[in-house]
């Protein structure tokens, strides 16, 4: 059981990190659904690109012209570019998403991935909570980062993590994460069980957070020592639950865990007991959950 001084150090930390938008949004509208989020200065420079988008009815919106999958996605190649020429988005990754209802909905278009967060676009991403037991201790496996990677380089992270791109189911995901980021055969990343998902809705630099994180429990065979295969993980340790708490609980210095994996590994201490339900902060975290 995690002490409660440190519990609340998590709680305080998260609700801090995870707190909703404070900027009135304009929404972005695509066949009468929000597609996406935007601030209002990214809305305006979109609609000078009067050939692609307009604002009408206080929402961004395609000009009538683009009303299919296609057009659509061959405009949004174009308008990504030039934001990418103006250093308005995070690293071209050359990886597109697709802009859908949900995962099992028509897409709208698809888009690159450095681009979803200045649209505000709905992502989803598979999350790892990776354990294996060292004499009768359940530890934690975890990576940090590459400190060329293009959003939180250096930071500490859950032992497998990525973003589901266009073709790609939530399992399929799992797979090959788990092969390039910690060299786990399909064999063993395949009895990764699903455990629900969390959800994020916040203002980062680069534009709007909107994701729902896929939460993965899988527990490694004890003898297993994960190697990284893409060049995306700079080392690993298997660390005891308290001492992944205590990082999770700390904002600054060497050992910060991202947003992210924080939120689904607290996921994991909530469901396997590790906070006490009388707990003040217990229903914090639970709502933070998603």
């Amino acid at each position: 059981m995690l002490a409660e001084r440190i519990v609340e150090r998590v709680a305080a930390r998260l609700t801090r990190a995870l707190a909703p938008p404070r900027t009135a949004l304009l929404p972005f509208i695509v066949d009468g659904h929000d597609a996406g989020y935007l601030a209002p200065d990214r809305a305006q420079r979109l609609a000078r690109m009067v050939d692609v988008f307009t604002i009408d009815a206080g929402a961004l919106r395609f000009v009538d012209a683009l009303a299919s999958f296609a057009a659509r996605t061959r405009a949004i190649g174009s308008v990504t570019r030039v934001l990418e020429a103006e250093g308005a988005l995070s690293r071209w990754r050359d990886e597109r998403y697709r802009v859908s209802l949900s995962l099992a909905s028509p897409p709208f278009f698809e888009i690159e991935r450095a681009a979803t967060r200045y649209f505000g676009i709905a992502t989803h991403a598979a999350h790892v909570n990776a354990t294996a037991l060292r004499g009768d201790e359940l530890r934690m496996w975890i990576a940090r980062r590459s400190a060329t990677k293009p959003l939180d380089p250096g930071l500490l992270d859950n032992l497998v993590g990525g973003g589901v791109a266009a073709g790609m189911s939530i399992e399929d995901t799992v797979v090959k994460e788990s092969r390039e980021e910690a060299g786990i055969p399909p064999e063993i990343a395949s009895r990764a069980r699903r455990r629900g998902t969390v959800q994020l809705f916040r203002e980062q630099f680069d534009g709007i957070q909107r994701e729902t994180l896929h939460v993965f429990d899988l527990e490694l065979p004890g003898d297993f020592v994960p190697r990284n295969e893409d060049g995306e993980v700079a080392d690993y340790r298997l660390a005891t639950i308290d001492d992944v708490a205590t990082w999770i609980g700390d904002a600054e210095g060497a050992n910060v865990v991202t947003d992210d994996a924080s939120l689904v590994i607290v996921d994991w201490m909530l469901r396997h007991g590790r906070v006490q339900q009388s707990s003040p902060w217990f229903a914090v975290l639970e709502s933070l959950r998603g």
